[in-house]
């Protein structure tokens, strides 16, 4: 039998690489940091290399990085996006052995015992695992030992692409490579104890005497021991998500998979229905006989069944695939499946309005791309012209709204300056003109004030009051007052008018 072996990946800057990866026209020497809400304002949670070398840390203040480096850019981390494409990744590891799972918000393990001969041996795997994630814009450290503690210390304070077979390699790392919390990292430390030789010289009587109601997870003495192999800690893999696919088998290559598509089609929903699911994203892949594949993906703006609804979402896209000489395998995959029960029209016969359109929205998403159709989705700003995007209607259902202040159904972009022929002091203008209208305000709203976004402004920008009035017509309109006199950013304040209520 062979020695048990494992590998620990690395991806300290996944969270940066997959922010990148969804903004890839970002330049490459500008700096930029994501943030996580800390217990005293927002703390840098990753960097990009630019950031990096202008002296930004993670885990420091944000206010106090951008005192350092005033050109700071400051985004929000998205660590629940971050947490799926790791989950995404431990499946997609699987190539290089049958049993992986995620290692905390930042890496992957995974039990490559017997395997690695496929490869070339281990370093090859290695190798072949690290150009894989280059590729996939990750950098990833890796290390092979014979259990998980030993590859992950190696991963993270050994050398590159570290190969272990014994706990020798480990007696010249720091104590931190032991997945020890940082308090009890410091108590060592202030005992002298700074490297795991150090900590393993220690009489284990004395270990066990000082840290006996440490948990499992921060014993420095537990976690030695799983280190050196003297404590099992096996790799507990995650089932991967059960595949909904309908294949066609072909006697002979065929060019065009149309005669196949509703008898697929029918198949794969028959299955879905057994289960009680719905897809949101059909995949049609033909295997060519020079080996290549060929793929059509379609997708919908609600969780779907219907063979015939589905089978529309092809039409007109057939024609995109290249058959070369034929293919002789048709597959009809489901993706993106969700729970989906049964629904009965109602005892009038009419069925849910909401269902039409949702058809429409695929057919029309299926013929003109799914960017040609958007809907307005909220961001988390405080600017109104920031705080809303236009998101792709082909994705998970859009969630609640937040309760949010009155708002103006049309914004104007940009705001069009007025020019104010009599204010009221600490209040709107009286009097003013817009689009060469004399405008009288009959009764007015506000002020709300909206500060500047310190982490997206620039220094010196200056704080909107805005108020909600109504003219002598009846027209209500959203003004506001840029700035304030005597604030020191600049001249007399400056008057906006920023949208139209219905």
């Amino acid at each position: 039998m062979s020695a048990r072996r494992i590998v620990s990946i690395s991806l300290t800057s996944l969270a940066i690489e997959h922010w990148l990866k969804q903004n890839p026209d970002w330049p490459d020497d500008l700096p930029l940091a994501l943030a996580t809400e800390g217990t005293h304002g927002p703390v840098i949670h990753d960097v990009n290399r630019a950031a990096r070398l202008a002296g930004v840390t993670r885990g420091a203040r944000a206010t106090d990085m951008r005192a350092l480096c005033p050109s700071l850019r400051i985004e929000d981390a998205m660590p629940d996006a971050d947490r799926a494409a790791l989950d995404r990744l431990v499946f997609w590891a699987r190539r290089w052995g049958p049993f992986s799972a995620r290692d905390g918000d930042d890496g992957l393990v995974l039990d490559t015992t017997g395997a690695d001969h496929l490869f070339g041996g281990e370093a090859a795997m290695l190798a072949d695992m690290q150009a894989r994630f280059a590729l996939a814009g990750l950098t990833a450290r890796l290390a092979v030992a014979p259990n998980w503690g030993a590859a992950w210390a190696l991963a993270r304070f050994g050398p590159e692409r570290a190969i272990s077979h014994d706990g020798a390699d480990l007696l010249p790392l720091p104590v931190a490579a032991l997945r020890l919390s940082d308090d009890t990292l410091l108590l060592l430390r202030r005992l002298g104890l700074k490297r795991i030789g150090d900590l393993a010289a220690i009489p284990r009587l004395s270990l066990t005497r000082r840290f006996h109601r440490a948990p499992a997870g921060d014993n420095p003495l537990i976690r030695l021991d799983q280190a050196m192999g003297r404590q099992a800690e096996p790799v507990s893999a995650k089932d991967a998500p059960e595949v909904i696919q309908s294949r066609a088998a072909l006697a002979e290559p065929v060019q065009d998979p149309t005669d196949w598509l509703p008898g697929l089609t029918a198949d794969l929903c028959d299955q879905m229905a057994a289960r009680d699911l719905g897809c949101r994203r059909l995949i049609l892949s033909v295997f060519r006989v020079d080996g290549e594949r060929r793929d059509i993906t379609v997708a919908t703006a609600a969780p779907s069944r219907e063979a015939a609804h589905l089978l529309r979402l092809f039409d007109g896209r057939l024609d995109r695939l290249d058959p070369d000489y034929g293919f002789d395998l048709i597959t009809l995959t489901a993706r993106a499946v969700e729970p989906l029960a049964a629904a009965q029209p109602g005892l009038d016969g009419r069925v849910d309005e909401a269902l039409h359109l949702s058809r429409l929205i695929d057919r029309l998403s299926s013929r003109f791309g799914a960017g040609a159709i958007s809907r307005p989705a909220l961001a988390a700003h405080h600017i109104p012209e920031r705080a809303q995007t236009g998101g792709a209607l082909i994705e998970a259902e859009a969630p609640p709204p937040p309760d949010m202040p009155t708002r103006p159904i049309r914004l104007l972009t940009p705001p069009e300056e007025i020019r104010v022929l009599y204010a009221i002091p600490e209040g709107p203008p009286a009097q003013f003109i817009w689009r060469r209208q004399t405008l009288r305000v009959a009764r007015y709203a506000g002020p709300e004030r909206i500060a500047p976004e310190w982490w997206h402004d620039r220094p010196g920008t200056r704080l909107r009051d805005y108020f909600r009035i109504e003219d002598a017509q009846g027209r209500r309109l959203w003004i506001f007052r840029e700035g304030l006199a005597h604030d020191g950013r600049g001249g007399p304040p400056r008057w906006f008018l920023h949208g139209v209520f219905a």
